[in-house]
């Protein structure tokens, strides 16, 4: 479908892709990696003609229709609404609408024969198209995509300009989504969707069917959503076929590789160097020593180039955590409003013990940041309690960097104000172990890179260690790299952490319970985000989804108010089919509990006759351990078979509820 031949992309001198050649074919699924600023972008822009390369070209091959974000949002007025701006931005659908109601007009004022039947086969194409294009039903998943995305219904008939940008990002996404494209390319689609989006988005993308390209860092929706890998790194690309598992461990292997070449090189070369500084000045070796340099520009010229990796993986470190008391935080009757009239978070009661790992999720303005800074102390409660324990000393790393880092402050200085006792010599030495060299230090933090801010804000973390680590969506500006290695930190440090991320891989792989924000108040689940999933699984969102409006503008889709017959029976199809892989599993289940339970019983008959009417020889230790053995297993599945059917009739009326809903 795409193929990329011998491109070459210079930014004035800094050379960014260098001889890369590779394709992406028809109905694959292919996520883009490499580290930040290596050019993974620049293949989308090259894809849509927003940039051009200096050498080679791509080939585009059967025209497929492309659904991308648009970096620029444009209204087409003020006062349009979110919903027409998603409706509009579909390419074709408006177009083939617009044309359709025009030759509908004009069949119902042309008398002529001729022209009459014309017009109706013109008619009957622009139908056929407009029906391939999905055009009778793309109201009904436009709204299916905006509630899936945190939109809620009251939202769709908001103006598109009322919404920040990030939830206008929102918008479009589903506007690409809704569209369903033959090729979709998608560059950091989890940048502005909050954790319980991103699973939704999940789920969509496991369902589309055409081509798609996925940048991201995130280790989630690679995994789960993509079969083959591209690495751009180090001015060329690399194609892995495989997923991202495959990928890392072909990409160690191939490091390994390249670092052993490249250790040849060097030996090379120095060997070469040696003869020439020995022998250069005599004049029976000039002629050989102009060869080995010829030889040695040879080997320059074709030098192997190691991939860049991530600068921040290497640098991210926690510090110890000094000592503190058992109950870190105590929450009691805890509310808080900004405004004094619209409540952010309401009645709050919780308690995070020493060693405690927590992960805050929720939908986007549910008041997760507004926990963790009433933690670190920079809201007060409008009522209520938030008392740190004995010799808690928070850190708080804030997703909005001039928060806890003046911008106008340099990286020295900000060093100098973690650790005031410290010698100049000392802090340049912190510095530098975490990437800031002597170029670096004199640079003022609002200038920095969003990788060099991280670094920074861990830098101060590190200066001034503290035992209760506060981190707001610390992975949003570091590569799979960096939130490996910031993975790796969190789980190794022996304080506790409190943090908001919309990374699924970071959350699952860090934290010990999970802290839950919803319309319906706050709750806790002392185990992971595994955990977390398999306990909330078969509550329905209907609710929470309503509920983001007072935050975000922001829900569930609906159908559409009038239906035909034909859109009834696919809004009823949809619904059921909603709850058919969950209602399936569990009849499974159900049923592979019943056969277990009849066998226990029969064993359990078999053992008891044993015991009342025993034989010469009966082991009645045995037969006795055996039957407690046989009871156990029958109290545990029977309890399971209780469970499991009473969520199976639940689901199977949740079912019934929602397709009279539609009716």
């Amino acid at each position: 479908m795409i193929e990329f031949k011998d491109i070459g992309v210079r930014y004035g001198t800094q050379v960014v892709l260098e001889h890369v050649s590779f394709r992406i074919n028809k109905g694959e699924r292919v996520g883009i990696v490499g580290p930040n600023g290596s050019g993974k972008s620049t293949l989308f822009r090259l894809i849509l003609d927003e940039a051009f390369a200096d050498t080679g070209s791509v080939v585009i091959e059967e025209s497929p229709r492309i659904g991308h974000i648009r970096q620029h949002l444009k209204p087409d007025s003020e006062e349009e609404t979110l919903l027409a701006y998603a409706l509009r931005g579909i390419s074709g659908v408006t177009q083939l609408e617009t044309e359709i109601h025009d030759l509908e007009h004009r069949l119902s004022q042309c008398g002529e024969e001729l022209e009459r039947n014309r017009l109706l086969k013109r008619l009957g194409e622009v139908q056929t198209a407009f029906e391939h294009l999905g055009g009778y039903d793309i109201e009904t998943r436009v709204k299916a995509s905006l509630g899936g995305l945190g939109f809620s219904v009251d939202a769709f008939q908001k103006p598109f300009t009322s919404f920040s940008g990030g939830w206008q990002m929102r918008a479009e996404l589903s506007r690409v989504l809704a569209s369903h494209p033959d090729l979709l390319l998608l560059d950091e689609p989890s940048n502005y969707l909050d954790l319980p989006a991103i699973e939704w988005l999940q789920r969509f993308l496991r369902g589309y069917d055409g081509t798609l390209v996925l940048i991201s860092h995130d280790r989630f929706l690679l995994r789960t959503l993509t079969k083959i890998t591209v690495e751009v790194d180090a001015q060329t690309v690399t194609r892995y076929n495989g997923d991202l598992d495959y990928y890392l461990r072909e990409r160690e292997i191939r490091y390994r590789n390249l670092l052993a070449a490249k250790e040849n090189q060097d030996r090379r070369i120095e060997q070469l160097e040696r003869f020439v500084d020995r022998f250069k000045a005599t004049a029976t070796k000039a002629a050989q020593a102009q060869s080995r340099i010829k030889m040695i520009e040879k080997i320059e010229a074709e030098a192997v180039v190691l991939p860049k990796r991530s600068l921040a993986a290497g640098y991210l470190r926690l510090p110890e955590a000094p000592h503190s008391g058992a109950e870190i935080v105590r929450m009691e009757h805890l509310d808080f409003s900004y405004d004094g009239i619209h409540p952010v978070l309401r009645d709050v009661n919780l308690s995070i013990a020493r060693g405690d790992k927590v992960a805050i999720i929720g939908y986007n303005g549910m008041g997760k940041t507004t926990l963790l800074r009433m933690m670190a102390g920079v809201r007060t409660p409008t009522a209520g309690t938030c008392t740190l324990g004995h010799k808690v000393q928070p850190g708080y790393l804030s997703q909005e960097f001039a928060e806890t880092i003046p911008p106008d402050i340099t990286v020295f200085e900000c060093a100098k104000r973690a650790r005031p006792n410290a010698t100049e010599k000392e802090l340049r030495s912190f510095l530098a172990s975490f990437g800031f060299m002597a170029d670096d230090i004199g640079k003022q933090a609002g200038v920095l890179s969003g990788g060099e801010k991280i670094r920074l804000a861990f830098l101060r973390l590190f200066l001034d260690p503290p035992n209760l680590m506060l981190l707001d969506e610390p992975t949003t500006h570091l590569d799979m790299e960096g939130r490996a290695a910031l993975e790796k930190a969190v789980k190794t440090y022996n304080g506790t952490v409190c943090l908001v991320s919309h990374d699924i891989e970071f959350v699952r792989n860090t934290v010990t319970s999970i802290i839950e924000i919803s319309t319906a108040g706050v709750r806790c689940f002392p185990g992971g985000f595994d955990y977390y999933q398999e306990k909330t699984a078969g509550e329905t969102r209907d609710e929470d989804a309503g509920g983001r409006a007072a935050a975000s503008g922001g829900a569930t889709a609906e159908a559409p108010a009038a239906m035909t017959a034909k859109e009834l029976r696919r809004v009823r199809a949809q619904e059921r089919a909603k709850f058919l892989p969950r209602i399936r599993a569990l009849k499974t289940k159900v049923e592979q509990e019943e056969k277990k339970i009849a066998e226990l019983e029969a064993e359990l008959e078999e053992l008891s006759a044993v015991l009342f009417n025993p034989q010469p020889g009966t082991d009645f230790a045995a037969t006795n351990k055996r039957l407690k053995w046989v009871q156990d297993q029958l109290d545990v599945f029977t309890e399971e078979w209780e469970r499991d059917a009473s969520e199976l009739d639940r689901l199977q009326k949740e079912q019934d509820a929602a397709q009279d809903a539609v009716s």
